[in-house]
């Protein structure tokens, strides 16, 4: 396929990658004690995100790239609330937490623009057939 692995090319994707790094080196921020309970979580749900989306984007029905955007989406989601609780429990400062947020927040307007324009696809697509049949 021409095509493969172009997902690296994905706005959304490399913002999600960008994002897990910056997770990655917040975490190690994180109490020693933490390393296997809130730490775990956070790397498995960040890496999630952009997993989901390489995954969503190597299907061939749009339905499924849009379920696996979907998928990545609850996962920031999921990333977000952990951060938001790390904050809470002292474990970043209150400007990390908002410089996570900022680009937590891009990576969801990509995957939200990225879906949208699948469904505007498929819509297209549904509604040819529909005009063919």
């Amino acid at each position: 396929m021409a095509n493969d692995f172009f997902y690296k090319k994905v706005e959304a994707y490399k913002k999600a990658k960008a994002l897990t790094k910056q997770v990655y080196a917040l975490v190690l921020l994180f109490p020693s004690y933490e390393q296997y309970a809130m730490s775990d979580q956070l790397r498995r749900a960040v890496v999630s995100i952009p997993s989901n989306i390489a995954e969503g984007l190597g299907r061939i029905s749009i339905k499924e790239r849009i379920h696996f955007l979907e998928i990545a989406y609850g996962s920031l989601t999921e990333v977000t609330c952990q951060m938001d609780i790390a904050e809470s429990l002292g474990y970043i400062t209150q400007e990390e937490l908002t410089n996570f947020e900022s680009a937590a927040a891009e990576v969801g307007r990509l995957l939200s623009g990225l879906r949208k324009a699948l469904i505007e696809k498929m819509n297209l697509i549904n509604k040819r057939e529909d005009d063919e049949g």
